[in-house]
C-alpha cells in the first residue's frame, strides 16, 4: 500500500549572531546551550497561537557532543526554555550538517505522519569545543579514508586545488571578496534583523552587551589584502587561506517545522514547503565536492534541473570547493542566484547551525522574491559527504 506524505512546511527559522571562536569571540562566556535557549522562546513568542506542548520533538545538531554540548542537548534545551518536563528531544551528529541533518529528520517525522510540529536546528561553539575535541580516531581510519589529510579540512581543499588546478588561489581569493561585498551590502541593508535573536552576554572584560550582529564578516576584504596571508594547511605552494575559507565561530540556529494542515488550522502562514532531500558520501580527501552529487541527486528525486532553482544558498566551507561545485554544477562563479546575501566566508561556519543559518536564509530571501518559486539548500560535511535539500516558496506571487 503506498503511503502518501504529508506536506511539511517552514513556519519561521532564526539564528543568534554569529561569533568568532576563541577569547576575542562575543560568546567566549556564553555556553552553547544558552544560545540555543533564546531562539526556542523565540519560535514560540513570534508565532502565535503557538505554545510549547504543542512541539512534539526538538531534534538538535552538535557536532562535538560532550561538555556543554553533551548530555543530549536536544532534551535539556526545551527544559532550559521553561517549557517544562513534556517536550521530548535528541541530538544528531552529522559533523557539519549535523543541523540540517536535524531538519531533514524533522521533516521525514511529519512527513510520515508521526507528528504535527517540531523545532529542528543545531549549534556549535568551536570556542569551547575545538573540532576534534577528545576524539579517538580508530587505529585504520587514515586507511579506509585514504590518509591523514581525510581529518584536516584545510588540507581537503588544498587536494581540491590540487586535483582540479584550473581553479587557483586568485580565482578563490576573488570569491572570497565577492562574498564579503554581498554580506556587507546585506547587512548594512538590515537584512540580517529579522531571523537574528539578539542575546544579553558578558564579555571577557565584564562588560554586558546585546549580541545582535555578527562578529565575523571583514568588509573591508581585498584582493591585495587576501593575496599577502599566509597559508596555513600547506606552507610551499600552498592556496587556502584564513581570508578564502569559512571560520571557526560559535553560533546557533532553529527551524520550526510543521504539517500544512496544521499550520492551516493554528491560522500560521508557512514560508516554505519541502520538495525533497538528498545525502551522499565521496571520497573524505576531497569532502568539498559532495554538493555536486547530491545536489544532482535531489533535483532528480524532485524532478527539477537547476535551470528551476531560482534561490541557492551553498554553505561555503572553502571558496575552491564553493567554485569547484558551481562549475560542476553549470553554474558560473558569481551566480546572482548563489549565496545572494554572502555565505559562510563572511559570516562564518559554526558547524552544526550552519544548515538551519541556509534554511534562515533561503526563507527570508523568499520573502523578498515572491516570483521565485524553488530554492537550494545544500552543503558538503567532514569525512565526505553531502547534504542537499529542495524548498518552494509558499510566500510567491
Amino acid at each position: 500500500m503506498e503511503k502518501i506524505l504529508n506536506d511539511v512546511v517552514v513556519i519561521d527559522a532564526v539564528r543568534t549572531a554569529f561569533g568568532r571562536a576563541g577569547e576575542k569571540g562575543i560568546f567566549w562566556k556564553t555556553r552553547a546551550d544558552d544560545l540555543c535557549v533564546p531562539l526556542l522562546k523565540a519560535l514560540i513568542e513570534r508565532n502565535h497561537p503557538m505554545q510549547p506542548n504543542m512541539v512534539e520533538d526538538v531534534i538538535w545538531g552538535a557536532t562535538n557532543q560532550m561538555k556543554e554540548q553533551g548530555g543530549t542537548i536536544g532534551r535539556s534545551i526545551s527544559m532550559l526554555a521553561d517549557w517544562g518536563w513534556d517536550i521530548p528531544g535528541c541530538s544528531i551528529d552529522r559533523l557539519c550538517a549535523s543541523g540540517l541533518t536535524a531538519t531533514g529528520f524533522g521533516v521525514s517525522y511529519i512527513a510520515t505522519g508521526m507528528a504535527d510540529c517540531l523545532v529542528t536546528g543545531g549549534v556549535e561553539h568551536m570556542g569551547h569545543l575545538p573540532m576534534g575535541y577528545m576524539r579517538d580516531p580508530h587505529p585504520r581510519a587514515e586507511e579506509v579514508m585514504g590518509d591523514a589529510s581525510a581529518f584536516n579540512m584545510g588540507m581537503t581543499a588544498e587536494n581540491i586545488h590540487d586535483r582540479f588546478p584550473e581553479f587557483t588561489r586568485e580565482m578563490a581569493d576573488a570569491y572570497a571578496v565577492l562574498c564579503q561585498k554581498k554580506a556587507d551590502r546585506a547587512i548594512k541593508a538590515g537584512k540580517m534583523k529579522e531571523m537574528i535573536i539578539p542575546i544579553e552576554i558578558e564579555l571577557v572584560d565584564g562588560i554586558s552587551i546585546i549580541a545582535d550582529k555578527d562578529q565575523p564578516p571583514r568588509p573591508d576584504t581585498s584582493i591585495e589584502g587576501l593575496a599577502e596571508l599566509k597559508t596555513p594547511f600547506r606552507e610551499e605552494n600552498g592556496r587556502v587561506t584564513a581570508g578564502n575559507a569559512s571560520g571557526l565561530n560559535d553560533g546557533a540556529a532553529a527551524v520550526l517545522l510543521m504539517d500544512a494542515e496544521k499550520a492551516s488550522e493554528l491560522g500560521l502562514r508557512p514560508k516554505m514547503r519541502w520538495v525533497a532531500s538528498a545525502v551522499v558520501a565521496v571520497d573524505p580527501r576531497v569532502m568539498g565536492i559532495a554538493p555536486v552529487p547530491a545536489t544532482e541527486k535531489v533535483l532528480k528525486k524532485a524532478g527539477l534541473t537547476m535551470e528551476d532553482m531560482d534561490i541557492i544558498e551553498l554553505n561555503e566551507a572553502f571558496a575552491v570547493q564553493a567554485l569547484y561545485c558551481l562549475d560542476r554544477l553549470g553554474l558560473k562563479w558569481d551566480d546572482p542566484r548563489v549565496n545572494i546575501w554572502g555565505g559562510s566566508i563572511a559570516y562564518g561556519h559554526p558547524l552544526a547551525s550552519s544548515g538551519p543559518r541556509l534554511v534562515a536564509f533561503l526563507m527570508n530571501i523568499f520573502k523578498e522574491n515572491p516570483g521565485a518559486r524553488y530554492g537550494l539548500t545544500t552543503m558538503c560535511v567532514g569525512r565526505g559527504q553531502g547534504y542537499s535539500v529542495i524548498w518552494e516558496n509558499l510566500l510567491g506571487e
